[in-house]
């Protein structure tokens, strides 16, 4: 499924709140210097057209929420929705995942990271391309919290069942749990734009939480 064309983003909107760099992010990492406070801080892998950012954001203003995402043109469009409804707790910035993980965040620093959909790379040659790989996971696993959560999503069942056996093998992290295939309340009632999509198109979706054990 391709995606669609993005909607043109108001030339008066300000994003110098809600988009940022990677360069443009402190060293060392400081929610202060991001959102303005400290707050609980989740992490969006691949934030698209900033669906879940937003409507976590909206629900949630007691937490924080830094959306990665590779692709600038995608990174705008997630930020204009969030400058266009005013929700200061969200930030996007343009980035690789992977290096933000691994040079940026400290041990222990995140409540929960969010792994939705992310690229199957279907060429076997490309598959070490594929973001659910050893060393990210074990960024993961040193940047939650005890207690945090891992939420991975994805279509591609040969991907889901290959990140399952790796976070089994590689990490201490306790799971897979089972997560319940929700019906929509309303026709925008899903994680992503990318979750919507597949469930319209009678597709299914392949689900697990991974949650830190204390101490």
């Amino acid at each position: 499924m391709g995606r669609r064309a993005l909607r043109k983003i108001d030339p008066g909107l300000d994003l110098s709140r809600h988009l940022k760099t990677f360069d443009e992010l402190p060293r060392p990492w400081q929610c202060e210097a991001v959102f303005g406070r400290r707050a609980p801080l989740e992490v969006e892998v691949g934030s698209g057209k900033g669906l879940f950012l937003r409507g976590a954001a909206a629900e949630r203003p007691n937490v924080d929420f830094l959306g990665i995402e590779i692709a600038r043109k995608y990174a705008r469009f997630s930020a204009a929705s969030l400058a266009k409804r005013e929700l200061t707790n969200a930030v996007v910035v343009v980035a690789d995942a992977v290096r933000v993980f691994h040079d940026l965040l400290p041990d222990g620093s995140l409540a929960a990271v969010h792994v939705y959909f992310p690229d199957p790379w279907w060429k076997k040659r490309h598959k070490k391309r594929r973001l659910m790989r050893e060393s990210f996971v074990g960024d993961v696993e040193r940047t939650l919290q005890p207690g945090g959560k891992l939420h991975f999503w994805t279509d591609v069942e040969e991907y889901f069942r290959t990140a399952l056996e790796m976070l089994a093998a590689r990490t201490c992290l306790e799971g897979p749990l089972e997560v319940r295939e929700a019906a929509p309340l309303h026709d925008m009632d899903y994680r992503t734009h990318f979750e919507r999509r597949t469930r319209q198109h009678g597709q299914p979706v392949f689900r697990a939480q991974f949650c830190k054990p204390p101490g």
